[in-house]
């Protein structure tokens, strides 16, 4: 934790304190951020919750800055090695001062950006094709939502501002694609329950996500079923719609059994027992880590979330070294599979480059 603090301060407070006095709250600054950001990611030992739910946003924001700012030293370092290979240590040695201002300003900059498109997600509309889809399922719509992470930042205004834009949609099917919390029911049950608001012609449909196993998955179960939510752990049910059939089925999170062994997710026993001449097979699945299993079964659609998309700049160029699908539509086989950069956000309120989402999803003929 001290060691990248340690390393930007060692690379740009020469630079930019040009006083004792400038020094001397730099290093208080570090010190602080070094403080702040552990308490940030564990404030359960705060008895006063608005006071933990302070603490987190001061230090969760930090801690996306601090992010922001070691990637951007470290270019720093990279441009003026170059320039000092290119031009000599003399005219490199002039750059030093204003590249460390250039680093703070697009740091600022970054953050702040980042955090406006964390609180506004998108609409993303994807058509995803499907073999031999029956006329009457043309245009059958899913709307989704996932990684909402309602916890120390994203609290009931936020969850009824997306309930809103969802219902807005008028979808067939609303499916929550896991990762909704990270905390007790006690604690967020009062800004999950509008929630209970989703409208859909079908149903809305839930699934675990591993940070419902983080946050005590058994009592966010009987709280989302309690509120109307259908919660699918390797199960299906089968829809009529205007005399078509479409299979949904959903599993529990792809690392479910870690916690729990009676929950290990199962494409395969999902599907059991569901109708062999349905016009589609749909899986909800957390993971994409998910999809190879679910195309050797059969189904013909996967929506998935949990990468976040990588979240924020540069991340997301790191995200697909761990996961075999990282955002978007997909395929594996004969499998389509869509993963969502998630409605809300984990640790940092920030979403630079990496918009997050509201996704409506058509099912459209091959």
């Amino acid at each position: 934790m001290i060691s990248l603090p340690g390393y930007i301060g060692l690379r740009l407070l020469p630079a930019l304190a040009t006083t004792p006095l400038g020094l001397a709250l730099g290093i208080l600054g570090l010190v602080a951020a070094c403080v702040i950001i552990p308490f940030s990611v564990n404030t359960r030992a705060f008895q006063n919750r608005a006071f933990a739910d302070r603490v987190a946003w001061v230090g969760l924001l930090t801690m996306g800055l601090f992010s922001t700012l070691f990637v951007m030293t470290l270019l720093r370092d990279v441009f003026l090695l170059g320039a000092r290979l290119t031009f000599g240590a003399h005219e490199s040695a002039q750059l030093t001062t204003p590249s460390a201002w250039w680093v703070v300003a697009l740091t600022l900059a970054f953050t702040l950006l980042g955090f406006v498109v964390a609180r506004r997600p998108r609409l993303v509309e994807i058509d995803v094709p499907i073999a031999n889809l029956p006329k009457a399922l043309h245009g059958f719509s899913i709307a989704q939502i996932s990684d909402l992470h309602v916890g120390p930042t994203i609290k009931r205004g936020f969850v009824e501002r997306i309930v809103g834009r969802v219902n807005r949609l008028n979808a067939d099917v609303i499916a929550i694609t896991g990762d909704l919390v990270d905390g007790s029911v006690l604690d967020l049950s009062a800004h999950t329950a509008p929630l209970a608001d989703l409208e859909a012609r079908h149903g809305v449909y839930f699934v675990t996500g591993n940070h419902e196993y983080y946050s005590g998955e058994p009592a966010w179960t009987v709280e989302l079923r309690r509120i109307g939510l259908i919660v699918l752990k390797n199960q299906h049910v089968t829809l009529q719609h205007d005399g078509a059939s479409l299979v949904l089925a959903g599993v529990t999170d792809y690392t479910a059994h870690h916690f729990d062994a009676s929950q290990r997710s199962d494409p395969a026993a999902a599907l059991h027992g569901a109708p062999v001449g349905a016009g589609a097979k749909i899986l909800l699945a957390h993971q994409p880590s998910s999809a190879a299993a679910a195309a050797e079964v059969g189904y013909d659609l996967q929506i998935s979330g949990h990468t976040h998309g990588g979240q924020f700049f540069p991340w997301n160029l790191l995200v697909g070294y761990f996961q075999p699908f990282t955002s978007g539509l997909n395929r594996l086989k004969k499998l389509s599979i869509y993963v969502s950069r998630g409605t809300g956000y984990w640790g940092p309120p920030n979403r630079f480059m990496v918009p997050a989402e509201i996704t409506r999803l058509h099912l459209v003929p091959a």
